[in-house]
């Protein structure tokens, strides 16, 4: 299914440390818990020895996000850090087991659930910035991205079943007629749930029904086309117009999610609006226990006031905002994935920063956040926002190019100058690794985010002045996916590498464990 920039791209808005750890697996949580109709009261969730999540899915919020979801909340809920607690209290008992399974995807999820009169289980992947599939139910393959009500609909056997004749009857988007493990699986994708007056004249003898609703907010659809799927094609598509980068993003959302090109605007508007006040709420100063760094922005910002530091313009107020979000991210408190949740500050960190320095307002803010999530759309199309697969570069350095982008496009420079940015900025990026200090999504994240928001700055101004990026976009993304899946396993989050295994970093995890139990 094509891209969809609010889909993939820009959000989830969420709390948590990790999109690909906490939304993503609220996500799975949510789908699990219709799979059951909210009727859970054992959960086993295995993950594989050598995945990532055998490591890093206490410390970076897949417990977390699973217990949310398993309890039906919602991504931004406030209760989120307590969902341990709430789930033991309300009587699901979940256990835990890292076993070697051979997943093929380092993010998988394998959940066996239960209650008194059923049980079912679910593999799911946790593919990059929020983004799920579930790919077998009750060990039959499929595919569920939370993108439509799916209404599965399990048959005595296969006999009479017209999926095609189906199809027109129901109205749906797509019917598919699984057969495999001993089991008649009717999977229904639609806009709707279909209702039981409708499936009751079903050929094949229907014997149990379950609908699974979308977490994705935008939805799919039959036949589904966008207008260009690469740099070359959305560059030879706008050419005839000269049409700026955010403009060209605005059409292809569009098309995407059936909406108007002014709603598309207006929605990232509201993203910006969210974006500005998680920037407020760091600079007001953030508590938090299970974290390493303690709030520091306020204490820039008085720095800055106080004119102690080097003179470096406008990228001292993208630094201040930076870290900021970070802070609010670390906190628990609201922001937006922008890809994901561990490079949520880059983009819109420099994008809010350098507007407001140049007098703009919030709508050049949302045009500049399409501009680079455009640049995202073309990235995750061809490679992915998953660190567990292409290291940080895959998430920080995403970001910075989608940064440049929408700095060159803040700045008023074309969509050649601001694919061009992207692709100065992706290259400077190659090979990031990511090395999470302590098993937490802090050190190196923060400086990284500066960082990938700092070379998105002099990939905008050099743009802009001329400069030839040499590689094309599609060309540097394709690198990076190759370079990122050559990296070697502990340097693709999983805290087995790099910074992770300093003894610094391994003192401060001993540190905040024994803080976690004392809480407890």
């Amino acid at each position: 299914m094509p891209v969809s920039i609010f889909n993939d791209v820009i959000g989830p808005v969420m709390r948590g440390p990790s999109s690909s750890h906490c939304a993503a697996a609220l996500r799975i949580g949510r789908l699990a818990r219709d799979l059951m109709d909210g009727r859970i009261c054992r959960v086993l969730a295995s993950y594989d020895r050598e995945g990532a999540l055998a490591a890093t899915h206490g410390s970076q919020g897949s417990d977390m996000g699973l217990f949310a979801g398993l309890l039906g909340w919602e991504a931004t809920d406030a209760r989120l850090p307590d969902s341990p607690r709430a789930i033991r209290e309300a009587g699901v008992e979940v256990r835990t087991r890292i076993a070697d399974t051979a997943d093929e995807h380092p993010n998988t999820y394998r959940l066996a659930l239960s209650n008194p009169t059923e049980r079912h289980t679910m593999v799911a992947l946790s593919t990059g910035g929020g983004m799920i599939e579930i790919v077998r139910i009750d060990e039959v393959p499929l595919s569920v991205a939370g993108d439509y009500w799916e209404t599965l609909v399990w048959l005595e056997d296969a006999a009479g079943v017209d999926t095609d004749a189906i199809l027109e009857e129901l109205r749906a988007e797509e019917v598919i007629l699984h057969v495999a493990a001993g089991t008649t699986l009717l999977q229904v994708k639609a806009h709707c749930p279909v209702t039981d007056d409708r499936l009751s004249q079903l050929p094949g003898g229907v014997v149990q029904v379950k609908r699974l609703a979308p977490v994705l907010p935008v939805l799919s659809r039959r036949n589904l086309s966008v207008p260009f799927a690469t740099c070359s094609q959305m560059l030879e598509h706008g050419a005839a117009e000269g049409a700026p980068l955010w403009k060209l993003a605005a059409e292809y959302e569009s098309q995407r999610g059936a909406v108007p090109e002014p709603e598309v605007l207006r929605m990232m508007v509201d993203i910006v609006r969210t974006v500005r006040g998680s920037i407020e709420a760091g600079l007001a100063g953030t508590e938090y226990t299970d974290r390493i760094l303690g709030p520091q922005s306020p204490a820039y910002r008085r720095a800055l006031q106080a004119g102690r530091l080097l003179d470096a313009g406008v990228l001292n107020r993208i630094v201040l905002y930076v870290t900021a979000l970070m802070e609010v991210k670390s906190a628990m408190g609201v922001i937006v994935a922008a890809p994901t949740a561990g490079a949520c500050a880059a983009l819109p960190g420099a994008c809010v920063a350098v507007a407001e320095a140049r007098g703009l307002g919030e709508e050049e803010m949302a045009k500049a956040m399409l501009a680079g999530g455009l640049v995202g759309v073309l990235i995750a199309t061809r490679s992915t926002f998953a660190a567990e697969v292409c290291g940080c570069q895959a998430e920080c350095g995403a970001a910075s190019g989608m940064a440049a982008a929408a700095l060159c496009t803040l700045a008023g420079g074309t969509a050649c100058q601001s694919v061009g940015a992207a692709s100065m900025a992706l290259q400077s990026s190659l090979g990031l690794v990511c090395d999470p200090v302590a098993n937490r999504v802090e050190v190196p994240c923060l400086g990284r985010n500066v960082m990938a928001a700092s070379t998105a700055l002099s990939c905008a101004n050099m743009a802009l002045a001329g400069f030839d990026a040499v590689i094309p976009l599609d060309e540097v993304i394709v690198t990076m996916d190759r370079v990122g899946r050559s990296l070697p396993r502990e340097l693709r989050c999983t805290a087995l590498g790099g910074l992770s295994v300093t003894p610094t970093s391994t003192s401060l995890q001993r540190r905040l464990a024994a803080r976690q139990e004392e809480g407890a």
